[in-house]
């Protein structure tokens, strides 16, 4: 059977950092992403909340089909649709107003990307934490439902509330060279959880890595594991994701 493989960045293919600029990508890993991509005849995406340009910054010199923003941008054969600033006017006044907002509290990022905006305060005391949370939530809250908050690890994000990974995926599996194959994707976070149900409602594969309740049905137990797999489907094992580990 044939196969599309899809792919979140942090978490997944690179160890959760305490900024999200101090990621570390393992020697190896482009060139296997770049194999693999080869050998599934193309169908090879990244998923992320993250903006595609950053994903890019990491994954120099490849460019890899890729939906950011959770699903607000997407990338295929070159083309970039979707994620522009200007386009989310009350978004961009909110960010103005965490920014303030947050100057008092030590250690809390906000981490502004365009189309949506992320709030982390793993660095954080609790207290401040906690304010940080809450300020999130407040922002959200004010969008009017326009726009949905996500809440995952230490962090909490602002998006837009048409945008989700489950909508990207099923968008790439209408068209080549994705469409008539059969969906992997893996992900750690509990924004990954609606794509990880619909993949599997579609017929597809679902991995959650690491630990935590899901409706992924396969798991991985961190992104070592992720990464030791991807090289051994580049190098031309099966691909077979019914073997991996019952979640």
């Amino acid at each position: 059977m044939d196969f599309a493989l899809f792919l979140d960045f942090d978490g997944t293919l690179v160890d959760i950092a305490p900024r999200p600029d101090a990621v570390v990508v393992e020697p190896g890993l482009i060139q296997n992403l770049e194999a693999l991509r080869q050998r599934l005849g193309g169908a090879l995406a990244l998923v992320s909340g993250r903006p595609i340009a950053q994903i890019d910054g990491f994954l120099t010199p490849a460019r890899f089909d890729a939906a950011g923003l959770h699903g607000v941008e997407r990338r295929r054969e070159g083309e970039i649709v979707g994620g522009r600033p200007e386009d989310h006017p009350d978004l961009r006044r909110q960010v103005e107003r965490l920014h303030a907002d947050s100057a008092p509290l030590a250690n809390v990022l906000i981490e502004d990307k365009g189309a949506s905006v992320a709030v982390h305060w793993r660095l954080a005391n609790a207290e401040d934490a906690q304010r940080a949370e809450a300020l999130v939530k407040e922002a959200a809250g004010l969008l009017s439902g326009a726009y949905r908050l996500q809440l995952g690890k230490a962090v909490g994000e602002i998006v837009p509330a048409t945008a989700t990974k489950a909508v990207a995926i099923r968008t790439f599996l209408e068209e080549a060279p994705y469409a008539g194959r059969r969906a992997i994707f893996l992900g750690d976070d509990k924004t990954d959880e609606i794509a990880f149900a619909s993949v599997t409602e579609d017929g597809g594969v679902a991995v959650r890595v690491g630990d935590g309740e899901t409706a992924a049905a396969r798991r991985l137990p961190d992104p070592a594991a992720v990464r030791a797999l991807i090289a051994a489907w580049a190098a031309g094992e099966p691909i077979d994701p019914d073997a991996l580990p019952p979640a």
